[in-house]
């Protein structure tokens, strides 16, 4: 693991209640963008839909094609008390890691029911508070689960999101995350065809979105962390697709930290990138030498959490906390529903 001098503490900054952004805009591609140079050390303020003039012919976006499941589930014990269910990952057809809260009640062996047609039973529990559970169902489990179930919606979050798909990116394909790769929200199905049509390739890969990703950092000594692994999948032709656009000397832009955690999960030291799929538990902090990206696209994250510290090993730790401030300053939105960030 390398070491790092820096601090959980130090990855925090000040973020006024009312920057929170409560609920998604509308075109998705009207919120801002903030976009920051390295090379020329230079920012600009911009919105979404300006990326068309930042990106060229022969530039490789890399987006992640998951799709955010009804993961959040009510449920009742044997004696009327309720407790919240955040599905997490499938292990099997009827088996999952789950959170559940009040977590200290949710005892080993405990039945819970979520309605007449489905309930689930604990089978273990974690060091980390993760519950194993096991779900018995009438009927097919998808959709049971789509008509109980509910969007995994952030805590900041506290308005009702009127419209579900809103919470998906506009590629989303493959179910399975319990929260969206925020980064591609901003996309429209207008905006990535016209950055094709001016010689922009797009490559789909997949990571589902778990725990792994939103897990606080409690430990203030960074490297302590230990990530939650994710499931992660690259086709043949994605990992072909992004290792010619590096053979050629194009870029290659990822949309979102999940996009760039995967393709530093599957890259060789060379850079260059393998198909498959598995489990990742990477964690990337400062310093960090990234073998695959030449740019970014991402959203405000929490402070101190694992996704400011991606952000920092790609930009620079002070630069990045400067950039944020100046975010603040000048009034962006922040996190899942927030206004987009660009690191070239």
């Amino acid at each position: 693991m390398i070491q790092t001098n820096l601090k959980k503490s130090d990855f925090y900054y000040d973020l006024p209640q009312e920057y929170i952004a409560q609920t998604p805009l509308t075109p998705r591609d009207s919120s801002r963008l903030f976009f920051y140079n390295r090379e020329e050390d230079k920012v600009r303020h911009l919105v979404f839909r300006d990326i068309s003039e930042l990106l060229q012919k022969g530039d490789l976006l890399v987006v992640n094609n998951t799709r955010v499941i009804p993961a959040r589930l009510a449920a009742y014990d044997i004696k009327g008390r309720a407790y919240e269910t955040l599905l997490l990952k499938r292990i099997d057809y009827t088996t999952w890691e789950a959170l559940l809260k009040p977590a200290k009640k949710a005892k080993l062996g405990s039945r819970l029911i979520v309605n007449e047609q489905l309930s689930f039973d604990v089978l273990s529990i974690s060091d980390n508070g993760v519950r194993i559970i096991k779900f018995v169902f009438d009927g097919v489990f998808e959709d049971i689960l789509s008509q109980v179930g509910n969007v995994p919606l952030p805590p900041y979050i506290t308005e009702k999101l009127r419209d579900k798909e809103r919470y998906q990116t506009v590629y989303a394909k493959v179910e399975g995350s319990s929260a969206a790769p925020t980064a591609g929200l901003h996309f429209t199905p207008e905006l990535l065809q016209k950055l094709q049509d001016k010689g922009v390739e797009v490559a789909e890969i997949l990571l589902h979105v778990g725990l792994g990703t939103f897990r606080p950092v409690k430990e203030e000594n960074v490297t302590d962390h230990k990530m939650h692994t994710e499931f992660y999948s690259v086709s043949q032709e994605a990992a072909e697709t992004i290792n010619k656009a590096k053979a050629e000397g194009r870029r290659v832009i990822a949309v979102g930290t999940t996009s760039v955690r995967t393709l530093e999960s599957v890259a060789d030291e060379s850079g260059k990138v393998a198909s498959g799929c598995g489990e990742t538990e990477i964690f990337i902090y400062p310093p960090y030498n990234f073998k695959v990206i030449d740019a970014m696209i991402t959203n405000f994250h929490l402070p101190e959490s694992t996704l400011i510290m991606l952000v920092s090993a790609f930009a620079g730790y002070p630069k990045t906390m400067e950039l944020y401030r100046l975010a603040v300053e000048q009034k962006y939105r922040f996190f899942s529903f927030g206004d987009a960030m660009m690191i070239v």
